[in-house]
């Protein structure tokens, strides 16, 4: 138990690391970017770290939507992901191919060292179904194997994950576990919740400017990047000042850093 406390601050440091690398990454220098250059991938606290951000840890490879023509979210057509062959960075080299590699292996260790267990939470079989979700979508196999039963392409089953929560939950409780699944939040995962979630945009709303007013900023970014995604956000919200706004405020929080990224990046939200 004494060790404990030691532990949590490595992983807390760990996890920051990844945010940091992940965030830096979506702001242009994604073709530089190795999940598995920063980690050793026999590090039980770096795999810990992986189901702590979850898909997150992907995002990087995940297609860019073109933001820059209009200037808002999602009104640009989808770029195709980085062909898995692909050896854009460095042309010639089989370098950024090599990385993905190794990325999948260590996110599948991450997912075989961490499964959830059978009491696991609403919030931690959908964070883990994400993360299978996002290693089947964006690196390599992914696109030739995403029609495939669960567990046939060497990767876990997805959980089943509950849903009856996005209906029922009072809209504090919501917006708290959308904050928490804010990495499932990037284009093409989890459907189901994103649907669930756009039809109570007015609640996640609230939620955004309580987390805001509680002065919350890890909250209030982990919602702002969801009402990114959702369609029909209220101008009166005014969510790109108010992400901005969390950003500077956070005095430099990189899981902050990281969500209010990737609502930029992905959705044109939030812009600085």
């Amino acid at each position: 138990m004494a060790e404990q406390p030691q532990q949590d601050t490595s992983l807390s440091a760990v996890v920051a690391d990844i945010a940091t690398g992940v965030a830096l990454a979506l702001d242009g220098g994604r073709d530089s970017y190795a999940l598995s250059g920063v980690l050793a991938q026999d590090d039980p606290v770096a795999l810990a770290a992986i189901r702590v951000l979850g898909a997150d840890v992907l995002a990087p490879y995940a297609p860019y939507a073109d933001t820059t023509a209009g200037g808002a979210a999602g009104r640009g057509a989808p770029t195709p992901p980085t062909s898995p062959t692909s050896t854009a960075g460095t042309a010639g080299t089989a370098g950024p191919h090599a990385d993905r590699l190794a990325d999948e292996a260590i996110v599948r260790k991450a997912l075989a060292a961490y499964p959830p267990g059978a009491d696991a939470s609403d919030v931690s079989v959908w964070s883990y179904r994400g993360l299978v979700e996002a290693s089947r979508a964006f690196l390599p196999g992914g696109s030739a194997s995403a029609g495939s039963p669960g567990g046939q392409d060497g990767r876990p089953a997805e959980p089943r994950a509950g849903t009856d929560w996005l209906r029922t939950d009072p809209w504090p409780k919501l917006a708290h576990r959308a904050s928490q699944l804010g990495a499932l939040s990037l284009p093409g995962l989890a459907p189901a919740l994103a649907e669930g979630l756009a039809a109570r945009t007015e609640d996640l709303a609230r939620g955004f400017v309580r987390a805001v007013r509680r002065r919350d900023w890890l909250q209030a970014a982990g919602i702002g990047r969801w009402l990114a995604r959702v369609p029909d956000v209220p101008d009166t919200l005014g969510l790109d000042t108010g992400l901005a706004y969390v950003l500077r405020m956070s005095a430099g929080d990189p899981r902050v850093a990281l969500h209010t990224a990737v609502a930029r990046r992905f959705h044109g939200r939030g812009v600085r």
